[in-house]
């Protein structure tokens, strides 16, 4: 490694070069790096000891030179951008040749202060890049002397996951380079200091490298930084890494990939957000995980990898799985992998998901030992249907599988099935399955003999119609009452698994029959609905529904109370919110062998007066047997549950389906605990209005799990915030509302603000406080007392805050009492990664 400083500049290496160019005078050029120096004249360049000519097919960029400089010849540029708007198309056996010296070369101007938008829908580009095989190399031997750089992301400079290059072409090669977007990481250049660049922001935020449309791709001695969604060349088909860095944070690989001898500091605990179907492989690669969770995963999604003599390196101990949540069908391969220098197993939580390959012949398809040494089978896992070779291996490959009879130049290393899950159930027609051998990037083989056969204990529930074959079928034997869950494995004697995931069903019987039909009792506040079902014994998991309407015939009815997890609600409590309303209970009968009936309906022979209610100043869910499906109308005592885009939002283009229920009750993922109630829509809003009448003081408590497990709650800083309402009037939204709001300032913290509501436009009304307490277990607390209004919010997971964010927050401000008592919650943060879980809601209007 040579000795950079801060005045090396001033000891560049000066040649002297006369260009041939009529009636032109020599110009000086000077190269950065004078350990490795760069010979240029008019009609070509000499670097390493090859010389290349200059032409239509080979440009030469370096950003010292001047115009004048450049003006000498139309193949020698002095940025980037000039030199890809003269590119031309390449060809396999003539490629476009860019040879860049070390510099940095900015795909995007950072100094440019307009936002960068998306066009059609896509993601912003710093720049497009439409040619095939193109080759951009670095004119050093050291990646960080020769920089394509950006430095926007998500909210800082664009709006849209910006991404640096979008490359459009086949044959692509990039070498001895450093591609970087630099929103989130600080570019330094020792080589040439005037050229380093702070970050634009410390709150990581989605920044893409480039994507890649194209087949056949070498990226070589190049180093990708980034942090969130990095997306190193993300879409080429069939890519080789050799000797390559990588640094990101989630969502940040590229799921095709084949990683040789490269090294990834994990800066987050999931770098995959999904692997290709027929695995990304690393090969005699270094994880150093440099976040400080307990856990890490390679891929956020279900995904299968091949990871061969691979060493994670960690400051502490550290779990490795293979997904956040496996499923019963994922088959990952290992071989040779360690973690501080012991051998490790990954995915231990779900051991059957991992194949090690220490005594399978299946490791020849990613590693070979012959006579030479050991070397890794690129060729096996790349060639394709055309025999691509990037490393020139097929020789020694196929000489080795001659020395041991075997065909080592074609080998699969996934086996996949044409379902990945299934429903069956006894009586009903067979499941056809079918499995297909796989070489890496899913092209098909069909080499070998597959063999099929049921998880060990559970052979008593199908029945499989042969135990060898491409094709088999399944038929269900499930004779029990309980659904059993159970997988169907393919494999062969190579060591290759494949599943299938089933949920078999036993024979179903008719609902139960009602031996005295449900009637409805109010007594003492609360109305209980009786029946009896003839269930031969069996447990009763009736979806009984609890409505209030208005006609006596129930036409208008509004569900307020529903069954989930089995559990029928047989009783419901009567409040000031059901007087002069009949109360109506729907049975759907039903047991665990069984769909649920036809719903019998029965109600109150009377309005529920009065006398017949509790009175009570407080509303508590946990909302098990909350109404989930969408209820747009304003009714004094019911729910509203709709979507809506508020004002505040309108620069961000997004609008609500009304065609869709915004809400959904049950099993949350990643941060969100157990079971809830959860967006499924941006913009979930759910609203309650009270009775007519003035109110007083109110408080107003919610428990919350983020999805998002590391304090950012939301998505992105896109206007994505939730808002806890109280003293509310749901007609005109006006009100207040503690609100909590993804910025720009952090990726790992949010604000809480309070804020006032005058029909539906917002202000904040007190300071914004940053937060890393928005995670799992959280328990926001809004109160208004007088012309006082106060919030409070913690969390039950453990964690050590940044010097800068607050574990707990505290908010107060003074307000202008109103006589509203409504309650809603707004989200308008996008859904399924970036939900919160609402666990519990308790409402106290005070006396």
């Amino acid at each position: 490694m040579i000795s950079r400083t801060t005045s090396l500049t001033a000891f560049l290496l000066t040649l002297t070069l006369n260009l041939h160019a009529a009636g032109r005078s020599a110009i000086t050029y000077h190269t950065l790096d004078t350990a490795h120096p760069i010979t240029l004249t008019d009609n070509s360049v000499t670097y390493d000891g090859r010389q290349y000519t200059l032409g239509p097919k080979t440009f030469f960029v370096d950003g010292n030179l001047s115009d004048a400089d450049t003006a000498r010849s139309p193949y020698i540029f002095n940025t980037l951008q000039t030199a890809v708007d003269a590119l031309t198309a390449g060809t396999d056996t003539e490629p476009m040749t860019i040879l860049l010296a070390p510099h940095v070369y900015w795909a995007d101007n950072p100094d440019d202060p307009a936002i960068r938008i998306g066009k059609d829908g896509r993601e912003p580009f710093g720049m497009v890049i439409r040619c095939p095989y193109l080759h951009i190399i670095g004119l050093n031997p050291d990646p960080r002397n020769t920089v394509i750089a950006a430095n926007r992301g998500q909210t800082h400079g664009a709006v849209g996951n910006f991404t640096m290059l979008d490359i459009w072409g086949d044959g692509l090669v990039v070498k001895n380079l450093t591609l970087g977007n630099f929103c989130n990481v600080d570019l330094d250049f020792p080589l040439k200091p005037a050229l380093n660049r702070k970050k634009r922001a410390e709150a990581v935020t989605q920044a893409h490298v480039a994507y890649c449309h194209g087949d056949r791709i070498v990226a070589d001695n190049v180093r990708f930084i980034s942090r969130l969604n990095m997306n190193p060349l993300g879409g080429a088909r069939r890519i080789l890494f050799t000797r390559c860095h990588m640094e990101q944070t989630d969502d940040a690989l590229t799921g095709t990939g084949v990683y040789l001898n490269c090294t990834l500091d994990l800066y987050g605990p999931r770098p995959f957000w999904r692997s290709d179907m027929s695995g990304a492989v690393f090969l005699n690669c270094d994880f150093t995980v440099k976040h400080d969770g307990a856990r890490t995963y390679f891929c956020k999604a279900v995904g299968p990898l091949g990871v061969v003599d691979s060493r994670f390196h960690t400051h502490k101990p550290v779990y490795v799985g293979w997904t956040h949540t496996p499923t019963d069908w994922l088959r990952s391969y290992q071989y040779g992998v360690t973690m501080n220098g012991e051998p490790y197993i990954i995915g231990a939580d779900k051991p059957y998901t991992t194949i090690t390959m220490d005594h399978e012949p299946l490791l020849a398809a990613y590693r070979i030992t012959d006579d030479d040494g050991t070397f890794y089978n690129t060729y096996n896992l790349l060639r394709g249907d055309d025999d691509w070779d990037p490393q020139h291996l097929r020789p020694r490959v196929e000489a080795a599988g001659k020395r041991d009879g075997r065909d080592y130049a074609s080998m699969a290393t996934c086996l996949s099935l044409n379902h990945l899950t299934a429903d069956i159930q006894t009586g009903q027609p067979a499941l056809p399955l079918h499995a297909t051998l796989r070489r890496h990037c899913g092209f098909t083989l069909n080499n070998e003999t597959i063999h099929w056969r049921v998880q060990p204990g559970m052979e008593r529930y199908v029945k499989l119609s042969s135990t060898t074959g491409n094709d088999i079928t399944v038929t269900a034997t499930n004779h029990d009452d309980p659904t059993r869950r159970l997988s169907v494995i393919a494999y062969t004697d190579n060591g290759l698994e494949g599943a299938v995931e089933l949920t078999v069903r036993p024979d179903f019987l008719p609902a139960p029959t009602f031996v005295s039909k449900p009637r409805i009792s109010a007594s003492k506040g609360v109305a209980t609905v009786d029946y009896q079902l003839n269930l031969e014994g069996r447990k009763d998991e009736s979806l009984v529904t609890w409505y209030r309407c208005r006609k006596a015939d129930g036409s208008d009815r509004i569900p307020v109370r529903v069954s989930r997890l089995g559990m029928p609600e047989l009783s419901y409590d009567l409040t000031a919110a059901d007087e002069e309303h009949y109360i109506m209970a729907g049975v759907r009968a039903k047991h665990l062998r069984c769909e649920a009936g036809e719903e019998t309906l029965c109600m109150t022979r009377k309005p529920i007066t009065k006398a017949q209610t509790k009175r009570t100043n407080i509303y508590k869910t946990d909302f098990q047997n909350f109404p989930s499906a969408n209820q747009p109308r304003l009714i004094p005592g019911f729910w509203t549950l709709d979507g809506f885009k508020p004002k505040d939002t309108a620069e961000y283009e997004w609008a609500v389906d009304t065609a869709r229920d915004c809400w959904t009750y049950g099993p949350g993922f990643n941060g969100a605990h157990g079971t809830g109630m959860l967006q499924t829509q941006r913009g979930a809003r759910m609203m309650y209005t009270p009775l007519p009448a003035d109110y007083g003081d109110m408080e107003v408590t919610l428990v919350v799990d983020p999805t998002k497990t590391a304090g950012q709650g939301f998505g992105s800083a896109t206007g994505q915030y939730m808002d806890v309402c109280l003293k509310f009037d749901t007609e005109t939204l006006t009100g207040y509302a503690l609100r909590v709001i993804r910025t720009t300032k952090y990726s790992n913290a949010v604000d809480m603000y309070l804020v006032r509501y005058t029909n539906g436009v917002t202000e904040r009304i007190s300071p914004a406080v940053s937060t890393s307490c928005y995670r799992t277990g959280c328990t926001l607390r809004v109160g208004i007392r007088g012309g006082r209004m106060t919030a409070h919010a913690s969390t039950t997971t453990p964690h050590t805050p940044l010097p800068h964010l607050t574990k707990e927050v505290t908010l107060e401000a003074d307000i202008e009492p109103n006589t509203y008592g409504g309650v809603a919650i707004q989200h308008t943060g996008s859904c399924g990664e970036s939900t919160t879980m609402l666990h519990s809601l308790e409402v106290e209007w005070c006396r």
